[in-house]
């Protein structure tokens, strides 16, 4: 499982989860960085098999309406602190490489994670 975070998140939550074991790149490391239109990051996303980790509701509306990007993981905690977020993942982290393997859509909120079919 490979993941692409997206541009409104911060690019340390990549280093915390490879630190966990979870391979992961930032949208800013594409060409067009934090530029690149949500239709190339989905399509990126796909041809390279990456779940596409964002805030972004527009990801969630293409998932659900056209199933673009294929894999989704929507991040629904509200402002948080950076600290707070990575905290969220870390005490999560099995949790979501499970959900990861067996879904196409799963949600983080302040709870922890929802799987959607």
């Amino acid at each position: 499982m490979k993941l692409l975070v997206d541009s409104q998140l911060p690019k340390k939550l990549c280093e915390i989860l490879n630190q966990l074991g979870v391979e992961s790149l930032h949208v800013d490391t594409l060409p067009k960085g934090d530029e690149t239109p949500d239709t190339e990051i989905s399509t990126f996303a796909d041809e390279q098999k990456l779940t596409l980790v964002t805030k972004d509701f527009d990801f969630y509306h293409s998932h659900m309406t056209v199933g673009r990007p294929a894999k989704l993981f929507l991040i629904t905690t509200g402002n948080l602190k950076n600290r707070q977020l990575f905290d969220l993942f870390r005490n999560n982290i099995l949790i979501i490489k499970n959900a990861l393997g067996r879904s196409s859509f799963i949600e983080l909120d302040n709870e922890g994670i929802v799987e959607h079919q």
